[in-house]
């Protein structure tokens, strides 16, 4: 892996999802109350957990490979760790070395389309992070572990590489978990640039109003280049202040609110990748302020953390971990506070592979199997009230509590349904709720609504269940893209429907 671097609705009678209140309890006289109970089990959900590391190079493509990514679900043990996990997250470095002043051509595009392909038939999704270099040079520099030239490319050969990449990206967002900024800099870490600023100490140790713009640019291309319901990583925290409110910006500008989550707006859609967690107070320059050209670099490592950690409510973490030394701090809980990070700032996945001395340390500090579970949304149900019979002309009134136990909320869109499953014919009637799953933070979530049962439904006697597929229509029917609520004996792992446990007889 990489040398440690310095960086880096409650609608009126039909409907409501009451993220805070327990909801009403009372029970009808057709009614009943289902209690459920919690399960220990780390098992693999969709988006969500430790993910693996590969990587390509444009003339040298080796292409993912499907018996690999098997195994990377049903558990394998990371390159020098200590410990085995399930992955549905597959980290995907396409490294671009020789093409900083050129198109890329039509076989990497082919390739990279064959990967998407690959990656669909396994049931995993990609973090795929474009770059053109993950090599540094040491020489007579101020930092000599890393000097110049950094061999990245001009912002006029990115936006053409962007554009080539556009619509691959396009056909194959339903296997993105999420994009990662990328093409600036070593690593694609937006620090260590030949053109967009170098404010390491080899450079003007500053970043200034055009390198703001010119990296604004680059996000900006990469949010157009995705569809809407589809979040970009950044490295710099930063960025997503001065790419909102202008280079002026401050780092005590506004974090996002919970109205302007999941809008599919620029602001909704951007995340962060944090590949130095816990790795010293700022984690390596992860949240420095990094001036203008009006104002010098300030100490604001305690503002950055607080818009991050306010921001991360509604978008994507992500990232790895990059140095043991910043210990115990990076230890398991009581000496250090490393599964306080992880909910502070709502971290839904880690790398599996990097840095096997800090993930180590949490297998034997006995913290890892609660990370495991707890990466991410962890969603499980408390009880469900759900009626005993109804007639074909009556209302079906569901309350249903859950929690989510996890670190974060999904952040990519899904539906949430009820199913009314015929136990004789097996025919099955969907009724969606009205819901926003990006906003089920760590906490109680209520689903309540009254439905209209589905016209032509027949009298007869059907399993209720809580179906949660994938947004994309290609994924919805493929049970490795539905959410498995943490539950024993809920699971149906052939439908990837969640099973209520509950028959209701229609008349």
């Amino acid at each position: 892996m990489r040398a440690i671097r310095l960086l880096f609705p409650f609608i009126l009678l039909a409907v409501a999802c009451d993220k805070t209140s327990g909801g009403d309890n009372t029970v009808g006289k057709d009614s009943t109350t289902i209690t459920y109970t919690a399960s220990t089990e780390d098992f693999p959900n969709p988006e969500r957990g430790f993910y693996r590391y590969s990587e390509t190079t444009v003339d040298n493509f080796t292409a993912l490979d499907a018996a690999t990514l098997a195994t990377y679900k049903s558990g394998a043990t990371p390159s020098g760790g200590s410990f085995s996990v399930m992955s549905t997250l597959v980290f995907r470095y396409f490294i671009m070395t020789g093409y900083t002043g050129k198109s890329l051509p039509a076989t990497f595009l082919t390739n990279l389309s064959k990967d998407f392909a690959t990656a669909r038939a396994a049931g995993v999704k990609l973090i795929p992070r474009f770059t053109y270099t993950i090599s540094v040079t040491a020489g007579s520099c101020p930092e000599s572990w890393i000097c110049t030239p950094y061999g990245d490319a001009p912002k006029s050969v990115v936006l053409n590489h962007i554009s080539q990449l556009k619509p691959i990206l396009q056909a194959n967002a339903d296997v993105i978990a999420t994009v990662q900024l990328g093409f600036i800099g070593v690593w694609g870490e937006n620090f260590y640039t030949d053109y967009f600023g170098d404010a390491s100490s080899n450079g003007q140790k500053q970043l200034l109003d055009n390198n703001w713009t010119d990296r604004s640019d680059v996000l900006k291309a990469m949010l157009d280049a995705l569809p809407a319901d589809r979040m970009v990583q950044i490295r710099l925290p930063q960025l997503k202040q001065k790419f909102v409110y202008g280079v002026s910006a401050l780092p005590t500008s506004s974090a996002m609110t919970a109205d302007e989550a999941a809008t599919g707006t620029d602001k909704a859609r951007i995340g962060f990748h944090n590949d130095c967690f816990l790795s010293s107070a700022n984690d390596y320059g992860t949240f420095a302020d990094y001036g203008s050209s009006s104002s010098a670099p300030v100490e604001a490592t305690t503002a950055m953390r607080n818009y991050t950690s306010m921001d991360s409510k509604y978008v994507v973490v992500g990232g790895e971990t990059c140095s043991d030394a910043y210990s115990p701090q990076n230890d398991c809980e009581p000496s250090g506070h490393a599964e306080q990070e992880f909910s502070d700032m709502h971290y839904s996945f880690l790398n599996a592979d990097y840095n096997a001395d800090v993930n180590n340390d949490w297998q034997t500090g006995g913290c890892l199997d609660n990370i495991k579970r707890k990466l991410g949304y962890r969603l499980l149900l408390k009880d469900a009230i759900l009626p005993t019979k109804l007639a074909t002309t009556d209302s079906l009134s569901v309350t249903i509590h859950l929690q989510n136990v996890g670190y974060a909320a999904p952040y990519n869109p899904r539906p949430v349904q009820l199913l009314l499953r015929n136990t004789e014919s097996k025919k099955t009637d969907t009724l969606t709720f009205t819901t926003e799953v990006r906003k089920w933070l760590t906490g109680d979530v209520t689903l309540r609504q009254s439905f209209k049962l589905p016209a032509g439904i027949t009298a007869g006697t059907y399993e209720v269940l809580l179906n949660l597929p994938d947004g994309y229509n290609s994924l919805r029917n493929m049970p490795a893209y539905s959410i498995r609520l943490a539950n024993e004996n809920v699971w149906e792992s052939t439908t990837g429907y969640n099973n209520l446990n509950h028959k209701i007889t229609i008349q």
